[in-house]
């Protein structure tokens, strides 16, 4: 009687030559690659994937579509006359002065003559790998509430940000830095501060890592300030400390928290070698420096919002977002603009559009573009999406003289990079910019995120945890994928 050994030996040489008919099967299908990455709670992507990285720039108070990116004629013909909606308009202050137009001139850029302003001059080299999203809408003109919405997928506190969805469904490329990692604003937290890269009900350790790059201490905690503390003290008070937490652990093997605990102090460790060479620019080239404008970094500047100092603080992170892009950061989050701050410190600019949106976008336009070329010269941009995004938009009638109201009823994105088709708009707004051309078929962030999650070869319907009963996806139960976004 021929036994099993005898069978697979004589069809095929045993279970190793069944592994490779496996493997050879999957790379003529197209099935999905194993292992993501380290530590993923996905083992199998659900189809294979366009992008491995996500760079999200999240801009803070909100920032006018109208003055950037989405052009609008009629605005500039009807300029100072009354303004009328067709409808009754509910906002937020009193924002519904006459039809304003952008004090920025628009010029079309590229091959695909896409019109951009001034404000964002340096990304007009960068629209044909662009694509623009005109018609999102958010649900509420509360900055608190719209910055969760898009950071988290829900307008309430409690939801984990994108990046600790992405950090728990991949896991690490590079078990000595962070799979999350957050620059915010230079001088401070935008509304809801760490909430909005939380891992809320995910395992802690999936929750963003907060990097001040232009501080003397980037990271809080990494390193031993006291003078009276040795490193090979300071590592062996790590080992205690684990070795405590480990004894605790194995009485409460259901608290995440205390996981995380114990994953942080081990990836502190090693991150205390890896992490000051990764944020160390000192060594980058002139002419990269000069890209992202820091040919003269470490100026001192006026406290009144001013060009240069936006430049100098938004490059930098950007030119840090790179340097760990390519040390294996999986998410990657930068924010400009502070929560509500006076003067002006952001993008909620209310009372003069000239004056606070000029200095803040020219800044982020510099940093971005610079990021994308630099990206784009060195392989990375094939694999990774960059996204840029805003909690709503601003109306196209004035409030006071100078100023915007909010405007959550419509406002733009724009991703490249991994997957996406560049030098492409989607979606336009109406003749105002006030709602979506087609209000019937909006741009929603569940669609967006959707469509970012797919690229990385994740079915958004399909990445779920169960929570209080409920199986809770970041896409809640919405999200299409945007099929024109698609290269």
């Amino acid at each position: 009687m021929q036994t099993r050994r005898d069978f697979l030996s004589g069809t095929g040489h045993g279970f190793g030559a069944l592994a490779l008919a496996a493997m050879l099967h999957a790379g003529e299908s197209g099935a999905a690659p194993q292992n993501p990455g380290t530590g993923g709670e996905l083992r199998v992507l659900h189809h294979p994937p366009r992008a491995r990285r996500i760079v999200q720039l999240f801009m803070g108070g909100a920032a006018s579509h109208l003055d950037l990116w989405d052009y609008k004629p009629a605005l500039e013909k009807h300029h100072g006359e009354k303004s009328d909606f067709g409808e009754h308009v509910e906002a937020f202050q009193n924002g519904l002065g006459p039809w304003m137009k952008s004090p920025f001139k628009f010029k079309p850029s590229g091959e695909c003559g896409k019109a951009i302003s001034d404000a964002v001059a340096p990304l007009r080299d960068c629209v044909d790998d662009m694509a623009f999203v005109h018609n999102v809408v958010g649900k509420t003109g509360v900055h608190s509430q719209a910055t969760y919405l898009q950071a988290t997928g829900f307008q309430r506190p409690g939801f984990p940000g994108m990046g600790s969805w992405v950090s728990y469904a991949l896991g690490s490329l590079n078990e000595n830095l962070p799979t999350f990692m957050v620059l915010p604003d230079h001088r401070g937290f935008a509304s809801n501060g760490p909430k909005n890269w939380g891992a809320a009900f995910l395992p802690a350790s999936h929750q963003g890592t907060t990097v001040f790059p232009q501080r003397d201490n980037p990271i809080e905690d990494l390193l031993p300030r006291a003078i009276f503390v040795t490193r090979n003290a300071d590592r062996a008070g790590l080992a205690l400390i684990n070795e405590l937490n480990r004894g605790y652990q194995s009485d409460r093997p259901g608290d995440s928290r205390l996981d995380a605990r114990v994953r942080s102090y081990e990836l502190t460790g090693r991150m205390q070698v890896s992490a000051p060479e990764a944020l160390d620019i000192s060594h980058e080239p002139k002419h990269i420096l000069k890209m992202y404008g820091l040919e003269n970094a470490g100026r001192d500047y006026p406290t009144t919002i001013n060009p240069e100092e936006e430049i100098e603080y938004f490059g930098r992170k950007c030119l840090i977002a790179r340097r760990l892009l390519e040390r294996g950061v999986r998410f990657i989050q930068i924010w400009s603009g502070n929560d509500n701050s006076f003067p002006r410190r952001n993008w909620d600019s209310h009372e003069d559009i000239q004056r606070d949106h000029y200095p803040l976008a020219l800044g982020m336009a510099t940093g971005a573009a610079a990021l994308i070329k630099d990206l784009k010269q060195r392989g990375l941009l094939e694999d990774t999406i960059v996204l840029w995004t805003t909690e709503f938009g601003r109306m196209p009638s004035t409030q006071g003289s100078k100023g915007r109201d909010h405007n959550p009823y419509v406002f733009s994105n724009w991703l490249c990079g991994g997957g996406i088709q560049g030098g492409i708009s989607h979606g336009p707004s109406d003749q105002w910019g006030y709602k979506p051309l087609e209000r019937e078929n909006p741009t929603e962030v569940y669609d967006i995120h959707a469509t970012m999650l797919h690229l990385l070869g994740i079915d958004h319907e399909q990445l779920t945890v169960r929570h209080n009963g409920i199986d809770r996806r970041l896409t809640n139960v919405h999200g299409h994928v945007i099929e024109e976004l698609l290269a």
